[in-house]
């Protein structure tokens, strides 16, 4: 073991914890983490219980490993739920009445990554303010010192599956769930089987090297080859769960990927049927027919737009004690009675088996219920992390004064300015502009759509792309229109 502490301070991000392992931090930082989070744990509570899991890759059980040092050594009396997913986890916190819950993961990152997603209130995990509280109590060594104790929880697994297994459906639906060879193919062939489906398994055994693509059900291949296996199979819809299973892709019976934000609304319409009067949450970069849909203002549901990042809207749905909560990149919160507010790839794709059993349509006649709309690829442009924010306080600003004086954009004025996260404006007709910072890369993200014309979305993008140039500040795009 080396002797010396590595801690790459970039590591803390805005909601969770992700660094190259042994790389940019090693044995000795991963404990040092363990004693950071241990700290703010023992400060909200004496004698805490802590839950801690891991998911499948190599190093993981030996990253666990270092940091239940770390959280013994200030006190806190750890219980080991062993290999699982991220929402395996956080349901313990609910089911064993835990105080805190930590989960080992680099979610769908390459290999030679590893993080930590952390939470001390039931159901939420950390946002900026406490990785942000975290990080000084690490880099600073303010430790507490206490001697903890460690204790090995057996087969969780199983009364993890046989809380989701209870939600049964009454059509026998075909399913693929594919899981890119990742932790979730231990737990959502057996779940999606229980509660009633007819299960064709993609690369569900797990294997560390992940040999075909990354468990990311953003990845092109990974989609690609759901596609290929729904239609072989003639399945009514395929599920692409990531590494540590809090999110889920989704492909119709026809092979199509269907955006996370599209399905969040389906399931919206679906809920507020049965739930009316409710709240539901969608990040910014979120298609904008949530505003206006008619099956959500006929059950009086409304939906606020907020902050990406799977934290921040973990705790706006359970702020606003909204029933949902849907973020574009694939993850999904249900309250109660449909969750515990936090999020869950296999709840979420269980969410959309009731809705195809609610239905007598297929579900892309489903999709292509819904108005069409002209939606750019999530885009980003390379930006410095210590200029980023900078140069979206500066975009803002300029935006706000575009609307103030009346300008157009593409023959349209800006009616609304949201600044809960970077800049979002929306124009008369509904369509929209997004640019916020990346909380996890030296990158803006940016994000158009239009439900007037596909060359309208491309010329708010031109619009958004003209500022930026101007700025000098911004390199190569990831992608463009």
């Amino acid at each position: 073991m080396s002797k010396s502490i590595k801690i790459d301070p970039y590591g803390f991000r805005e909601y969770d914890a992700r660094w190259l392992y042994p790389k940019n931090i090693n044995k000795l930082g991963i404990k040092q983490v363990g004693k950071g989070f241990g700290t703010q744990v023992i400060l909200t509570k004496k004698n805490p219980r802590v839950a801690v899991g891991y998911d499948y890759r190599s190093y993981s059980e030996e990253v666990k490993n270092s940091f239940v040092e770390g959280l013994i050594s200030t006190g806190c009396n750890v219980e080991d739920l062993g290999l699982c997913l991220s929402p395996t986890i956080y349901f313990s916190q609910f089911d064993l009445n835990c105080d805190a819950v930590a989960m080992i993961t680099a979610s769908h990152n390459e290999n030679g990554w590893t993080g930590i997603k952390m939470g001390i209130k039931k159901g939420l995990t950390h946002c900026y303010e406490e990785m942000k509280e975290l990080k000084d109590i690490v880099l600073n060594k303010k430790f507490e010192s206490g001697k903890g104790s460690y204790k090995k929880i057996k087969n969780y697994k199983s009364k993890y599956i046989d809380h989701l297994s209870k939600n049964k459906i009454k059509k026998q639906l075909k399913v693929v769930a594919a899981c890119g060879n990742g932790t979730a193919g231990i737990f959502a062939p057996e779940i999606l089987r229980n509660i009633g489906c007819e299960v064709v398994e993609l690369d569900c055994n797990l294997d560390f090297t992940f040999p075909k693509y990354n468990p990311n059900p953003e990845d092109l291949k990974m989609l690609h080859e759901i596609a290929k296996c729904v239609k072989d199979n003639g399945a009514d819809v395929g599920f692409g769960f990531d590494g540590d299973g809090d999110r889920v892709g989704v492909i119709d019976e026809l092979g199509n990927e269907i955006f996370s934000d599209k399905i969040g609304l389906l399931i919206a319409r679906n809920i507020s049927k049965n739930h009316p009067n409710n709240k539901f949450v969608v990040d910014v970069k979120s298609t904008g027919l949530y505003e206006n849909d008619l099956v959500l203002k006929k059950n009086n549901c409304e939906t606020v737009y907020w902050k990406t990042g799977h934290s921040y809207i973990k705790r706006k749905v359970n702020e606003d004690n909204a029933i949902a909560g849907f973020e574009k990149s694939g993850h999904f919160f249900f309250n109660s009675p449909l969750g515990y507010g936090y999020d869950d790839g296999i709840n979420s794709a269980i969410q959309v088996c009731k809705l195809l059993d609610n239905e007598d349509s297929k579900l892309s006649t489903l999709t292509n219920s819904l108005p069409k709309t002209y939606q750019s690829p999530t885009m980003g442009p390379f930006c410095k992390d210590e200029e980023k924010y900078g140069v979206i306080d500066e975009i803002t600003k300029k935006i706000i004064k575009i609307k103030e004086t009346g300008q157009n954009i593409d023959n349209q004025e800006i009616n609304n300015i949201l600044t809960v996260n970077g800049v979002r404006f929306s124009l008369k007709d509904g369509s929209w502009g997004l640019i916020r910072a990346s909380s996890n890369k030296p990158s803006l993200v940016i994000v158009t759509e239009s439900p007037t014309s596909e060359e309208r979305k491309k010329n708010i993008f031109y619009f958004i792309d003209n500022l930026l140039q101007e700025t000098g500040k911004v390199g190569e795009y990831d992608q463009k229109i």
